[in-house]
């Protein structure tokens, strides 16, 4: 077996012992940590969006990688996009096929994300939420980016959502520093911001006070993950390569 492809073992193996082990309501939004998280996660993200003109989703071209039992993919068509419009891959048949029942119109399909089944350059936007905190292999994470930058258009967004910060308890997650993304989307304008209450601070406060809870995500050091925007350099106009192939042609 290849190193990515035990890589890609692991991770699903690691995905079946927490639907194993985890109680089946563990990241229910009934609990009020989890619902604060997700606010938190949702807010951070719409942020991005909106700053950079992106927001609402209407006419936009999606891909969620890693797109699960399609709770983002959801949420996309709450903020404007067409379900038609929307495409995910997972690694775990069980959750996509949750995720064909909520959105059938949406091309959901099976596979590994380093080897995405779209030509080039055939979305506007692509979207990772906690993808690449759980592969440890940097040879599958430096594909994975590439796969993504290849069928995105140029001038599109990849939307970014993951730990920032090792999680102590967990090794099978690693996070993804600013520096980190920088090199895996060389060439790209990267803007990150701090986001999310630290998950055990949030489980242990917002059961008894949310705006206490509130309160402490405004202190930039408990905050655990990166939501972000990394956006792909837009093809030159023909002018400008014309100007740059005399340019050089004349040195």
């Amino acid at each position: 077996m290849s190193v990515s492809g035990s890589e890609l073992a692991r991770i699903s193996a690691e995905y079946g012992r927490r639907v194993r082990e985890l109680p089946a309501d563990f990241y229910a939004w009934s609990k009020p940590a989890n619902l604060l998280l997700h606010q938190h996660a949702m807010r951070g993200c719409l942020r991005v969006l909106t700053r950079a003109s992106l927001f609402p989703l209407n006419e936009t071209r999606i891909l969620d990688v890693g797109c699960g039992d399609g709770t983002w993919l959801l949420e996309f068509i709450q903020w404007g996009a067409d379900p038609s419009t929307l495409c995910g891959i997972d690694l775990l048949p069980e959750r996509l096929s949750r995720a064909k029942l909520r959105i059938p119109q949406a091309d959901i399909r099976p596979g590994c994300a380093s080897e995405l089944p779209w030509p080039d350059e055939s979305f506007d936007l692509v979207t990772q939420f906690t993808v690449f905190t759980s592969i440890l292999d940097p040879t599958l994470k430096e594909t994975l980016a590439s796969e993504m930058l290849r069928v995105l258009r140029p001038g599109g967004s990849i939307l970014w959502f993951d730990f920032r910060l090792n999680n102590p308890s967990n090794p099978h997650v690693r996070g993804v520093r600013a520096e980190e993304i920088r090199r895996l989307f060389a060439g790209c304008e990267v803007q990150l911001s701090s986001v999310l209450l630290a998950p055990p601070l949030a489980r242990l406060i917002a059961n008894w006070s949310w705006p206490l809870a509130e309160c402490l995500h405004t202190v930039p050091l408990l905050r655990t993950h990166y939501a972000g925007l990394i956006r792909k350099p837009p093809r030159p106009s023909p002018l400008a390569e014309f100007f740059k192939k005399e340019f050089f042609r004349k040195r």
